[in-house]
C-alpha cells in the first residue's frame, strides 16, 4: 500500500511539473527555423502567422532561414535542438518528400519530430507561356503525346513539391516530358515568361498575379477542388485525370521530446488564431486555406504523404 501511495505521489509531482512548465511557457523568445529561402511561399506564409502568434503567446518569435538540400539542412538543426518548446520548425510538403529523395537523412521524421500546428493548404497551378498554342489542358496533353519528350517543365529542384505535382500530372496524363530543375522559383518564372520552358506547377500565390495580368495561361489546378481565385481553371479530375491531385501544405513541428503540454498549448493558441476571420483573410490573399487538425491527425497525415510520395517517385523513376 505504501508503494502505491509513493508512486501515486511521484506521478502527481510529474504531472504538476509538466503543467507548471506549460503554464510558464514561453518565458523568453522562440526561435523558428524556416528551411527554405526568403520570399518563397514556405517562408512568407509562416512569417505572417508567426507575427500574430508572437502577440498571442506574449513572446517574440525570431525567424531564421536555413535553406538547402530540399529543406533537410534546416530541419536537422531543429531535430538536434533542445526539446523545450523554444525551437520550432516551419515545414511544408517537402518534408514528406525528403525520405524518398534523401535515403540517408540525418533524422527520422516520425521518431525525431512531432506535429504542432497545421497552418493550411494551397494549390499548385499549371502555368504555360502565352506564346504557346494551348488553351486547355486537353490541348496540351494531345500535343505532348504527339511530341514525346519535346516538352520541358521547370521545378525548384528534384523532389520539390512542385516537381511532384508535375510528375503526378505527367503520370496521370501518360506523357513523356523533360524535367529542368532550377535553384529557385524566380528563375523558373523568368524562363516561363521568356518561353524557354513549357510549363511549371507554380504555387498559387505566386501564379495569381501573373495569370491576372495575362502574362501566363493557367491550364489546371493541382487540388481536388477548384480555387476560389481561379474559378475557371479545372481540377485534374475535371480534366479526366486520375490520381493527379496534390496539395501544398504548411505546418509547424517541434523536436519529438518536447513536453506534450507545451505542444498542446502551442497548437491550441495557433488554432484559435487561424480561426480568426482577419487571419483567414490574410492567408487567403496568399492562396492558403486553413486545414485544421490535431497534432495526432497531422502526424498521420504526414505519414500518409510520405508513403504516397515514395510510390510517385518510384513510378516516375526519380533517382535519389
Amino acid at each position: 500500500m505504501r508503494g502505491v501511495v509513493r508512486w501515486g505521489f511521484v506521478a502527481g509531482i510529474v504531472v504538476f511539473a509538466a503543467t507548471a512548465q506549460a503554464d510558464n511557457w514561453p518565458s523568453h523568445l522562440i526561435k523558428a527555423t524556416i528551411p527554405f529561402g526568403a520570399g518563397s511561399a514556405a517562408d512568407v506564409v509562416p512569417r505572417v502567422v508567426f507575427d500574430r502568434l508572437a502577440a498571442e503567446l506574449g513572446q517574440a518569435i525570431v525567424v531564421e532561414n536555413r535553406p538547402g538540400a530540399g529543406g533537410t539542412i534546416g530541419t536537422a538543426t531543429v531535430v538536434k535542438a533542445d526539446a523545450d518548446g523554444y525551437s520550432i520548425l516551419a515545414q511544408s510538403s517537402a518534408l514528406a518528400i525528403s525520405p524518398a529523395i534523401y535515403p540517408k537523412l540525418p533524422f527520422d521524421i516520425s521518431r525525431d519530430l512531432t506535429s504542432a500546428l497545421m497552418i493550411g493548404v494551397s494549390a499548385n497551378v499549371m502555368i504555360v507561356p502565352v506564346s504557346r498554342p494551348w488553351k486547355t489542358v486537353q490541348d496540351f496533353i494531345a500535343d505532348a503525346k504527339a511530341r514525346p519528350g519535346s516538352i520541358a517543365f521547370g521545378s525548384v529542384g528534384v523532389g520539390s513539391a512542385v516537381h511532384i505535382s508535375a510528375e503526378k500530372f505527367r503520370l496521370a496524363a501518360g506523357i513523356e516530358t523533360t524535367h529542368v530543375p532550377y535553384r529557385g522559383g524566380a528563375e523558373v518564372i523568368a524562363d516561363i515568361l521568356g518561353g524557354r520552358i513549357d510549363f511549371y506547377f507554380c504555387p498559387l500565390a505566386t501564379a495569381l498575379p501573373l495569370i491576372k495580368e495575362g502574362r501566363v495561361h493557367a491550364l489546371v489546378i493541382s487540388t481536388p477542388k477548384r480555387a476560389a481565385e481561379l474559378p475557371d481553371v479545372p481540377t485534374p479530375a475535371e480534366a479526366g485525370l486520375k490520381n493527379a491531385e496534390s496539395v501544398f501544405w504548411l505546418g509547424v513541428f517541434m523536436p519529438a521530446k518536447t513536453p506534450r503540454d507545451i505542444i498542446d498549448k502551442f497548437h491550441d493558441t495557433g488554432t484559435r488564431l487561424l480561426a480568426e476571420p482577419s487571419m483567414q483573410q490574410s492567408l487567403m490573399k496568399l492562396g492558403v486555406e486553413p486545414f485544421p487538425m490535431t497534432p495526432a491527425q497531422m502526424d498521420a497525415f504526414v505519414a500518409r504523404e510520405i508513403a504516397e510520395n515514395l510510390e510517385v517517385i518510384k513510378a516516375a523513376g526519380i533517382k535519389p
